[in-house]
């Protein structure tokens, strides 16, 4: 996506320790125009794997997914949440993962009558890194009996070899805009 990459370049912010900073546009300010232009690139990567769901963990990934799902004909989103409300009745799907941006663990939970055995997900994240938040998220849609038919991230930064740790879903992996090289306080798009 030619416009996302040059946003990334214009303005993202090498923070290093791989940290990229796009707040202007997705992490705390959002472009909605981009990010539906975001969720219709993922949403024509991945219709014919007929998802009936979009999953992603809250925060950052909402409005990915959520532009995602309403491309692929306004599927329901649900999202991975970090704290259990009162609302949300035991038993839940609950695994860890690592937060790079906070520097602690999380658990990830998401709510049995919104992730059944019948279901077919779609994972949406804003990144894919290390691949371990995405990883949690593959684990609680196993443990929900769904089928995992596909992982979308909008920025991959491939030089964390997250891409590695997913293969063993055996399903496509795509990202919107990929990012080779951080070293140096540089950003280096990939094709």
């Amino acid at each position: 996506m030619d416009t996302l990459n040059q946003r990334i370049l214009s303005e993202g912010k090498n923070l290093g320790r791989g940290i990229l900073k796009i707040d202007s546009f997705l992490n705390h300010q959002i472009d909605a125009l981009l990010m539906e232009a975001v969720g219709e690139d993922i949403a024509a990567q991945f219709t014919h794997t007929q998802p009936t769901r979009v999953l992603t963990a809250e925060v950052s990934g909402l409005i990915p997914a959520a532009m995602t799902g309403k491309a692929l004909g306004n599927l329901p989103v649900v999202y991975a949440r970090k704290r259990k409300p009162i609302t949300m009745m035991e038993p839940v799907y609950v695994e860890a993962a690592p937060s790079h941006t906070k520097g602690n663990e999380v658990s990830l939970m998401v709510s049995p009558e919104f992730l059944t055995a019948g279901d077919r997900i779609l994972i949406v994240d804003d990144f894919l890194a290390s691949g371990r938040t995405i990883d949690a998220l593959g684990r609680i849609v196993r443990n929900a009996g769904a089928t995992l038919v596909g992982i979308a991230a909008v920025v991959e930064k491939t030089f964390e070899g997250g891409r590695e740790v997913l293969a063993h879903w055996d399903v496509p992996i795509y990202a919107c805009a990929m990012i080779v090289d951080m070293s140096d306080g540089k950003i280096i798009l990939g094709d």
